[in-house]
Parts: structure tokens; sequence; C-alpha cells
């Protein structure tokens, strides 16, 4: 942070389910947000901590935000916060799982691969793919820092990673990649698009998170103010 701050800043979503989620999830703890400005505006505060200044971000705007220090806590998924940074557990403190927007991180295959169960399985696909057609297997995903590390600790190395800008699940359809790695709450998507889950191809259950940036600015009195919010929320810091 280019300066110190007098105030505590907070950054929570600035929209759609995730943003109502969080407030029911504050307002449940005696913590009422108000817009300032109104329903458009992108600052908030709660009454009953004024050194609190809220700021309604995109979930990544708050998971970059957090990573760089420009703002002291944040909620937002773990899934992006992880893909953003292999810093991540230097840099961040996971203070709760706050128990709503849930997505798991998966790698599916086509549900005609029926000999391809699991990840040791595929690493044997891929190697026989890049010896009888000469290419590499083609994963198509938005998580391409998470999908790297996965596909390392279990030894797949005859990949690459296609980077998906559109609907992740209709890439093997579209002969854009064989396989894919993406985000799903319920696989109803995912079984729709004829693509099922590795039994281990679990790479991460995220959900919300509330957050603090170590390397932000702290001063004592805004270190007070945060252990009296944490206190608030009934969680321990």
């Amino acid at each position: 942070m280019p300066k110190t701050n007098k105030k505590l800043i907070f950054g929570i979503p600035s929209k759609g389910r995730l943003k109502e989620q969080c407030e029911e999830w504050l307002s449940a703890r005696g913590l009422e947000l108000h817009q300032v400005g109104g329903s458009r505006g992108y600052k908030a505060k709660f009454s009953n901590f004024p050194n609190i200044e809220i700021r309604l971000l995109s979930a990544s705007e708050i998971t970059k935000s957090l990573l760089l220090g420009e703002i002291h806590l944040g909620i937002s998924g773990e899934d992006i916060i992880r893909e953003q940074s292999d810093r991540t557990d230097d840099l961040i403190k996971f203070i709760a799982k706050l128990g709503f927007g849930n997505a798991d991180v998966v790698v599916a295959v086509p549900n005609g691969w029926i000999d391809v169960a699991n990840m040791a399985d595929l690493s044997e696909v891929a190697s026989e793919l890049r010896k009888s057609r000469s290419h590499r297997l083609r994963v198509a995903t938005k998580f391409t820092r998470l999908s790297a590390e996965f596909f390392q600790k279990h030894g797949v190395i005859d990949y690459r990673l296609v980077q998906s800008d559109g609907a992740t699940e209709g890439a093997p359809a579209n002969g854009v990649a064989e396989i894919i790695v993406d985000i799903t709450t319920s696989g109803s998507t995912l079984f729709a698009n004829n693509l099922k889950i590795l039994d281990d191809g679990l790479i991460l259950a995220s959900q919300a998170n509330l957050m603090l940036a170590k390397s932000a600015n702290w001063t004592d009195t805004l270190e007070k103010d945060c252990a009296e919010f944490i206190t608030q929320c009934s969680l321990n810091c």
C-alpha cells in the first residue's frame, strides 16, 4: 500500500448472489451493510464499525487487492486467490470458511473414456497420445496455475494447457481440447456435456473465505479494529 490508511479497508463482492450471501452472513452477526451513494455506489459502511471502509469490488479484484496489500480484509473464493498467486499462503491469512460460494475445481474427461477413472489412467492416455499422434493431451481451463500444480503432483507430463475464455465444458465437444479443468457445484453441467470427474480429480474444494492481507499497512489501531471486527463475527483471528 502506498500510504498508511486510517481506516480498515474491507473488500466484499459488488454484485450477484455472492454479494447477497456476504450481506446475509454479516447481517446474522449484527453487521448491517449500508451502501454509500445508493444501490449503484461502490463503497459501503457499518454503522457500528465507523473505522471500517467497505469497498465493493469484483471477486477477482478483491483477491488481487489482498495479494498486493491494498486492502486489509476481503471476502472471495479460495479458488480465485490460489489461481492468482503461488505465494498465497505467504501473503494471506485465511480467517474463516464462510459456508457459501461453494465450487469444486475438478479434472473432467469424456464419458466415452471408459478406461480412464483416475489421474494415473490419464497419465497413461497422455503418454500414448503423444506417442501415437505426436501431440500432447490438451487441457482446456481458466485455472492454469492450479492445473499445472495438480498435474505435476500426479506425475502427468505429456499435456499442454489451453486457455479457456468461454464455456470450458464445451471444449472437448468442439475439438478445442481432449479434457478440461473447471469449477462445478453440482456436476450437472459436466453431465450435460458428457463429461465425468475423475475419481481423484478434485483439485480444490473452494468456498467463500474471509481473508486477511499480511502485507497491508497495519497500525496498532487497525490491528485493534480488526480484532474487534473478528470478535463481532464470532471468529478467532
